[in-house]
């Protein structure tokens, strides 16, 4: 989901006027964290700064849940959570929290839905009243389905088929993954999309949407107990059900690369490659992930790292290039890197400057200058993320959903800055090897009318 809005910084908290006191936080510290007699976890940051409050409630299901023929359907039911309630028909929701001089969204990635409000702290109940109204008593109105599935499959069009590049990452991690769910598309393939029932939304809904798979997430200016009461208030009733069991998916072991080609009408060719990797919950040992981290920060992190120094400026092969690895991820995931040749420039010798780039972290540590200089960037990067409110209800929810703690979020730049140049070796020579890396190339075909040719990204998607 995606829609605009203003965020106001107005009134002072003021007294909740609610039940009893609450029991106290499990947690006193930074985060307060409860637990309601219905399974549903509470975490609370107080950050008093501005009279704002970031809510979120994370749902731990995503693409990474479904199967064949439903793909795409976490997606499709967060837009039918803005579809109303027999309390709040469509659009009521929106139009509330925008009237409250708030604003309000969703996303779905591959392992979590989460819906928010922005808005002043005096206002942070009605956010919970009309949250737990939609957790239990969504309609799925059949011509609002038939209107959003619509605009779903638009989306699509727009955001993957019509843009070459998009359209090559799709297939690269189709290629990449065979059991892994990481090779579904989060927005799901358009066959499934066309054949969604409302009764298909429906089951989902009743099967994922339970207090005992929720998370609230409250950063702002707000006192935790108050917050405790107010989730207590609204959400304590809603009854519990008990959570599907998944099933592991783990991925078969690679036997050697893979390689594909992508035929799309764009005007240039794009390259995109990638290795298996641990994330941070699967990897053995926590400081692995943290040293792909920096490994991807040492080849793609700001004008000085090696890609953008040597192979866009210095050796004019790429008109643009990178790297990227996310460490919070549910399952294994992968540590990518991507190029547009430069003009005139041949295939083979792109994809065999980013090789070398690779094999040059194998082959030696980086230098302590390299090193001071990601761990800064991302130390600085982290700092800016605890000065958003919404950012740091943000990277609660993502690690509690993904089932780390929060905890690891306070201790992200201490991990970060203790990883050491052989570590970042370690880690290239284990799992950076050819046996283990998937390669797309897109091959441009002739322009088609309403072609695109704009960047792919690696965003999970299921913006409305």
């Amino acid at each position: 989901m995606g829609r605009g809005g203003g965020l106001l910084l107005a009134c002072l908290l003021v007294c909740w006027g609610l039940s009893p006191v609450a029991a106290p936080a499990q947690d006193q510290g930074p985060v307060h964290t409860y637990t309601l007699d219905n399974g549903m976890r509470i975490l609370v940051r107080p950050d008093d700064r501005a009279p704002v409050v970031s809510s979120m409630v994370w749902y731990r299901v995503g693409s990474s849940y479904e199967h064949g023929g439903i793909t795409g359907i976490s997606h499709a039911l967060e837009h039918m959570m803005f579809k109303g309630t027999e309390a709040h028909p469509a659009g009521e929701f929106s139009r509330i929290i925008s009237g409250l001089g708030g604003r309000e969204n969703a996303f779905t990635g591959r392992d979590y839905t989460a819906y928010y409000q922005q808005l002043a702290s005096e206002h942070l109940e009605q956010a919970l009243e009309l949250e737990a109204d939609r957790m239990q008593h969504l309609t799925l109105p059949g011509a609002e389905f038939r209107r959003e599935m619509q605009v779903i499959r638009e989306e699509r069009r727009l955001r993957t088929e019509d843009d070459p590049n998009a359209l090559t990452w799709e297939h690269f991690r189709a290629t990449a993954w065979f059991n892994s769910p990481y090779g579904q598309p989060v927005i799901g393939w358009m066959t499934d999309i066309q054949g969604y029932t409302v009764a298909d939304l429906r089951r989902w809904y009743e099967r994922w949407y339970t207090p005992s798979n929720a998370l609230l997430v409250v950063a702002g200016d707000v006192d935790p107990d108050a917050v405790h009461r107010m989730a207590q208030d609204h959400f304590g009733d809603i009854p519990a059900r008990p959570v599907p069991a998944i099933k592991p998916r783990e991925e078969t072991p690679q036997r050697g690369e893979r390689r594909i080609s992508v035929q799309a009408p764009a005007r240039v060719p794009y390259l995109v490659m990638g290795y298996k990797v641990p994330a941070l919950p699967t990897a053995a040992e926590p400081w692995e992930a943290y040293a792909l981290l920096v490994a991807a920060g040492i080849l793609d992190g700001g004008e000085s790292a090696r890609i953008p120094r040597e192979l866009v400026r210095g050796r004019a092969l790429a008109a643009s290039a990178g790297a990227g690895y996310g460490p919070f991820s549910r399952l294994d995931t992968l540590f990518t890197l991507w190029a547009t040749p430069a003009p005139g420039q041949e295939h083979p010798a792109v994809e065999a400057a980013l090789t070398e780039m690779v094999e040059q972290l194998r082959a030696s540590p980086p230098t302590p200058q390299e090193l001071e200089r990601v761990k800064a960037q991302v130390i600085a990067e982290d700092v800016y993320r605890r000065d958003s409110i919404h950012g740091q209800a943000m990277r609660i929810g993502l690690l509690e959903s993904i089932g780390l703690s929060w905890r690891e979020g306070e201790a992200f730049a201490e991990r970060v800055q203790a990883v050491t140049a052989e570590q970042v070796q370690a880690v290239a020579r284990k799992y950076l090897l050819p046996s283990r890396r998937t390669v797309a190339w897109l091959q441009p075909g002739p322009l088609e009318s309403g072609g695109g040719d704009e960047a792919g990204d690696e965003a999970e998607g299921g913006v409305r």
